[in-house]
């Protein structure tokens, strides 16, 4: 690792709602030096760091970190522990011992590395052995390091960080744990002709309904979605289980932007087995307002949420109940899920472009799907690790 002076570098904790601002509008200030950056609203950045409207912090100790070099903020970092992630099996990514750390920005090297060491030290006292990161805060937030994918706009809830800070963590010492992938797909086109039997196969059978979100039971169906989601992803890399808070945090938030026709639940002899959540890429329309809400910006964005005429669309979660998983059963409702929401897309929105992701990169049931759906890789993104307990 390369030496450097930290001399007139000084790392401080953050401190009170007014310190949680200064973090806040300092990521902010990076993020606008990125040429495919999109403007997010500041109000929904705050909270995300704001131990009492973010429930993760139920479950979570965090501390966040400004560096000031010659008394001018210069960095960012969060070091954080999820200690609902320390209970869960090593072989799963966290495990005992296992801290994070996110919201990283940095002016240069000297500045990564000070607060890079300033949050493994934070770890270590507090008797974690590993960093990971970044993730920022939460799992289910925004996970990895954009490593490819800088040459075009992030949608809806996805990080967008410059090229070089890679390699700033590598010098550090931190190593790939895991890759994760985002899958543009062309929805205007036909699905292959294989798709199109299985769908058609899908239909004809009786015991399979596919049916849209219904938003007068919106509580009842937001907890049967996450439900299913804590059953189908709970061996998966990096799973950590929503909790009750999480699940009430989630259905509110989540309401104003969620098109019936476009989220599905797959039944079974009338049962739920599995849903696919697709959401409008919002991001489209927070270019329009440059992230701004006043004066007029509230009025533009009700407007586009209405109905977001020729949006792109993100799959940010789908999944099968684990005793379907690896069965044809499994793949037959997903592009069942894919095609009605294809349909759906593209009659009643205009939409033209779809991603699906985050996928894990050894996830190769949801790999094999998109690859079958004539999808491509156009975002990877990286979780880094390191030993910190002889650092």
């Amino acid at each position: 690792m390369r030496q450097v002076s930290q001399s007139n570098i000084v790392i401080a904790p953050v401190k009170g709602k007014k310190g949680r601002a200064e973090f806040v509008d300092l990521g902010r200030q990076f993020a606008l030096r990125e040429p495919h950056y999109v403007p997010q609203l500041r109000s929904e950045q705050l909270e995300l760091v704001d131990p009492d409207k973010n429930p993760f912090f139920g479950h979570a100790t965090v501390e966040l970190f400004i560096a000031f070099r010659d008394g001018h903020p210069v960095g960012r970092i969060s070091a954080h522990i999820d200690h609902l992630a320390l209970e869960l099996p090593r072989e799963q990514g966290m495990g005992p011992g296992a801290g994070m750390f996110g919201y990283f920005d940095a002016e240069d090297e000297e500045i990564a590395h000070a607060l890079l060491s300033k949050a493994s030290q934070w770890l270590r006292n507090e008797g974690m052995n590993r960093m990971l990161g970044p993730i920022s805060l939460s799992i289910w937030e925004e996970p990895g390091l954009l490593v490819r994918g800088q040459d075009h706009s992030p949608m809806i809830m996805m990080g967008h960080h410059p090229a070089h800070y890679g390699s700033w963590m590598e010098n550090f010492g931190l190593e790939e744990a895991k890759r994760l992938y985002t899958y543009d797909l062309n929805i205007v086109q036909e699905f292959p002709k294989l798709v199109q039997r299985i769908v058609a196969s899908g239909e004809r059978n009786e015991r399979i309904l596919i049916r849209p979100i219904d938003m007068k039971r919106w509580d009842t169906e937001i907890r049967t979605v996450l439900h299913i989601l804590n059953d189908a992803w709970s061996d998966n890399w990096g799973f950590i289980p929503f909790t009750e808070a999480e699940i009430a945090h989630a259905a509110k938030k989540m309401k104003p932007i969620i098109k019936p026709n476009l989220n599905m639940i797959a039944e079974l002899d009338g049962t739920p087995v599995a849903f696919m959540m697709v959401l409008p890429d919002m991001n489209e329309a927070l270019k329009r307002i440059d992230g701004k809400l006043f004066p007029f910006g509230w009025i533009k964005l009700l407007r586009w949420l209405r109905k977001p005429m020729g949006a792109g669309m993100r799959v940010p979660l789908m999944g099968v109940l684990k005793e379907f998983q690896n069965s044809r059963l499994a793949s037959q409702l997903a592009f069942m899920m894919i095609e009605l929401i294809r349909r759906n897309a593209t009659a009643d929105y205009d939409s033209e472009r779809a991603e699906i992701g985050w996928i894990l990169d050894d996830n190769k049931g949801m790999k094999a799907i998109a690859e079958t759906i004539q999808s491509s890789i156009n975002r990877e993104y990286v979780i880094y690790e390191k030993s910190i307990s002889d650092s």
